[in-house]
């Protein structure tokens, strides 16, 4: 009896479901659901363009984990929806495939001796970095897509560095233990080992059942979050998500948005025809443009989605307004020759305030300066009196209640 009574006992461990085909099946997903999710992450990461401005990039000390990155294309234009919704989707399915590998391993954290040679402290030290990384890259993710953000900083830092200490871990973990969970896949039976337990309990599930189980928890929160990443019905299944279920109202401006006018301290006043211009700057000269101004510009018209880090967007929309690389030639750029531009908001607090685009953003036809969605003016919290609508761009990048534009090399 006494040996059951301390975690740190191996009777003390009693499922019959443990063992390392079980574990190892388990392992296997997870390989391939966290090298997607890692890779996806990285992907999405570069669509900011970090490398262009210091208002883009939120992990300014990142030095050489930043190799990755590259210039952001704008085709095709809904690749930002694509890889930030593989990433939230997939993350938020994996979830019960975790909790089920770190139940099956969990009696190796209380083994005894904890450390019985260098070479077994580094592998504790791994796991511990394993098993808190997977934690905390999965806990800041939900939240954040759940819209709580409840960090001691900023998640995209966070996050980001979070993810290398974890993947290094999880590659280290990985290249050691994937032979042998290949080698255990194809033993079911007679299986030993110190997951599996001297005195195990009579079963009440089969492994294949559990796994099942672990399935389809995993099925299930894929069929309640990734509707909000689709058009149509599917986004009304949804239901655990923030940007799930039906449009938040009717009309033409009736889509999803995160920052509302009034949670950016955008009053009317200062949008009204009266007040609001828009400037507009370049190498020795500056343009000032009143919404009927620009109204009096060639206006040109594109189908485009909005995705946002949450992993949600729309569905195409359609835009009307002026080309940037229109407003770049206002201030004496050739259209092929347009430039980078530095986009600021009349909203004073809130991150991405300003944002940076790249050249071959402003240069693509698609690329508006939007007045109008849908065939009617923009609403407030879609941005009025203007807002940047950018192919494949995060949303965060399409900056609304446009102020300032600033044309040239960033």
């Amino acid at each position: 009896m006494s040996d059951r009574l301390l975690p740190t006992s191996p009777g003390f461990w009693r499922s019959p479901l443990r063992g390392p085909w079980f574990t190892s099946v388990l392992g296997i997903v997870l390989l391939g659901g966290i090298t997607v999710l890692f890779v996806t992450g990285l992907v999405s990461y570069a669509a900011y363009n970090p490398g262009l401005s210091p208002v883009n990039d939120k992990t300014p000390d990142k030095g050489l984990l930043g190799f990755y990155l590259f210039a952001w294309p704008t085709d095709p234009p809904w690749l930002y929806r694509l890889t930030q919704g593989v990433h939230v989707t997939l993350g938020i399915a994996l979830i019960p495939v975790l909790l089920a590998k770190l139940w099956s391993v969990l009696p190796r954290l209380f083994t005894l001796p904890p450390v019985r040679s260098l070479a077994h402290a580094l592998e504790r030290i791994s796991l511990l970095l394993l098993v808190g990384g997977a934690l905390f890259e999965f806990t800041t993710g939900v939240l954040n897509v759940q819209l709580d953000y409840l960090f001691p900083g900023s998640f995209y830092p966070l996050h980001f560095y979070g993810a290398w200490v974890f993947f290094a871990a999880f590659l280290a973990h990985a290249l050691l233990k994937t032979p042998t969970a290949l080698r255990n896949l194809r033993h079911l039976r007679d299986e030993e080992g110190e997951l599996v337990s001297p005195n195990p309990a009579p079963p009440t599930v089969s492994r294949r059942g559990a796994l099942a189980f672990v399935g389809g928890g995993s099925l299930l929160l894929l069929a309640t979050t990734a509707g909000r990443s689709f058009d149509g019905p599917l986004r009304a299944t949804a239901v655990l998500a923030p940007h799930g279920g039906p449009e938040p109202g009717p009309g033409p401006g009736g889509f999803q948005i995160n920052k509302t006018a009034a949670s950016r301290g955008i009053s009317t006043t200062e949008t009204s025809d009266e007040a609001w211009r828009l400037v507009i700057e370049g190498p020795g000269r500056t343009v000032r443009l009143s919404r009927a101004e620009l109204l009096q510009l060639p206006l040109h018209s594109a189908a485009l989605p909005i995705a946002c880090v949450e992993g949600w967007s729309t569905s195409d929309q359609w835009w009307r307004g002026v080309r940037l690389r229109d407003l770049a030639a206002l201030v004496g750029y050739e259209t092929g020759a347009a430039p980078d531009v530095m986009v600021e908001s009349l909203q004073r607090h809130g991150s991405f305030r300003r944002a940076a685009l790249r050249d071959n953003q402003v240069r693509d036809p698609r690329a508006l300066l939007a007045l109008f969605v849908n065939g009617e003016p923009l609403t407030p919290d879609h941005g009025y009196p203007a807002r940047i609508i950018v192919p494949a761009a995060p949303g965060v990048l399409n900056t609304k209640w446009v102020a300032r534009m600033t044309f040239g090399e960033l």
